[in-house]
């Protein structure tokens, strides 16, 4: 937009299109994000305006007139209402306004850094177990065998869960999340997806029966001590944000861990950096999590005529807000196609989210994935690939299917 000109509707304002199937990879899409961003901040996507540039990014995600449209999914398959879509829409992703300032504030006094640090020694421990299971064999598929494992049973620690419980866990998260999905066929697996969640439920409640006289150092027993000004969360809320944490910190966790070391195999020059310097790690997430998120966007509703970067998005548009374009933003990052763990002066990924909405676990997820790479850097030379090594679409949540590797 030019200086002076007066606001368009997003609709008016002759931006380019962009098109890709419900099947392409990131790769594969990436190069027409970019070709778009290079014409304009926004473009039409395949279900409406797609906010493209860093700094717009980063504003529709602070302004609380762009709102997560509850239960997204869900609507999409056409369920609007039942236990599944009370389970969904009352989550801390869903709420919004007082609600979820309210939450979120007393969620904010038990997720601290020493939270995060006390963890250390289990990523460390975990990854090391599954790494002790492939070693010798001098190849492995980094999905199956490094990533899928590894988020659970730290989720479990977090929450002070025992370990003989990690498999139940896994178990549970599985059938949850594909609530979250939209290939998933959400009416045939309501029933799977519903058992799962109840009986975390009921786990989580004995928990919670349990901690109230028992307090101990996890997060559980933190949440139960949370206090703003009196107010607590009571057993409902407390059920609902460890069935939270457990969903969000695993398929996401697992699927960036394979993206990563799948950046880094394939720069071993940035491998064998980090080996040398692992005081790097969180630089090396980071920058592996701009160049190659599994993350690519979240969708918000305009629910207020909005004036913004010189265009009206009208309320009730659906806008997808593109962060993994955000990310290699060649106004914001240099040479954004290069991955360079020493990158300096860049501003924050954006995959995180921003604004009310930003992601209460971003330090854990850094510091896991933070954690593995150090373990995997470490004990794995030269690693390489050793197969093809697909993605899932990037209208999901993407990552490597499997990620065959080899190394000395």
């Amino acid at each position: 937009m030019t200086v002076g000109t007066a606001p368009r509707r997003i609709f008016d304002a002759d931006l380019p299109t962009l098109s890709y199937s419900p099947d392409e990879s990131p790769a594969e899409v990436y190069p027409r994000f970019q070709a778009a961003q290079r014409q304009a901040p926004v473009a039409i996507g395949p279900i409406g305006p797609e906010v493209l540039s860093y700094h717009l990014v980063r504003s529709v995600l602070r302004d609380d007139r762009f709102q997560i449209p509850p239960g997204i999914v869900l609507q999409a398959q056409g369920v609007t209402s039942g236990p599944l879509w009370d389970k969904v829409v009352n989550s801390l992703l869903c709420v919004e306004g007082e609600t979820h300032r309210r939450l979120r504030g007393l969620c904010s006094k038990a997720f601290t850094p020493r939270t995060v640090a006390r963890l250390h020694e289990a990523m460390v421990g975990v990854m090391n177990d599954l790494v002790d299971e492939v070693v010798d064999a001098g190849r492995c598929d980094v999905v199956a065998d490094l990533a899928r494992p590894y988020p659970v049973p730290i989720i479990c620690a977090l929450l002070g869960a025992p370990r003989e419980d990690w498999q139940q866990f896994s178990s549970w998260a599985d059938d949850i999340f594909k609530a979250f999905s939209f290939t998933a066929d959400i009416r045939q697996l309501e029933p799977v997806v519903m058992r799962a969640w109840l009986e975390l439920d009921d786990y989580v409640d004995d928990m919670v029966a349990h901690r109230r006289h028992n307090l101990t150092d996890d997060l559980l027993s933190d949440l139960i001590r949370a206090e703003d000004d009196g107010d607590r969360l009571d057993a409902a809320e407390l059920r609902m944000l460890a069935g939270g944490l457990l969903l969000a910190g695993t398929d996401t966790t697992r699927n960036q861990v394979a993206a990563s070391v799948q950046v880094l195999c394939e720069h071993p020059d940035q491998w064998e950096l980090l080996r040398a310097h692992p005081d790097l790690a969180m630089q090396a997430v980071e920058e592996t999590m701009r160049h190659s998120p599994i993350a690519g966007g979240t969708l918000r509703l305009v629910v207020d005529d909005v004036e913004l970067g010189g265009y009206i998005f009208p309320a009730g548009t659906m806008v997808l807000v593109n962060t993994a374009a955000a990310n290699r933003d060649p106004t914001v990052y240099d040479n954004p196609d290069r991955v360079d763990i020493t990158r300096e002066g860049a501003p924050a990924i954006l995959t995180f989210g921003g604004g009310v909405h930003y992601c209460l676990g971003a330090n854990l997820a850094r510091r896991e994935i933070a954690e593995a790479l150090n373990v995997l850097t470490a004990r794995l030379r030269n690693p390489r690939r050793a197969g093809p090594a697909p993605w899932k679409p990037v209208v999901s949540l993407s990552g490597p299917l499997t990620l065959p590797i080899e190394f000395d």
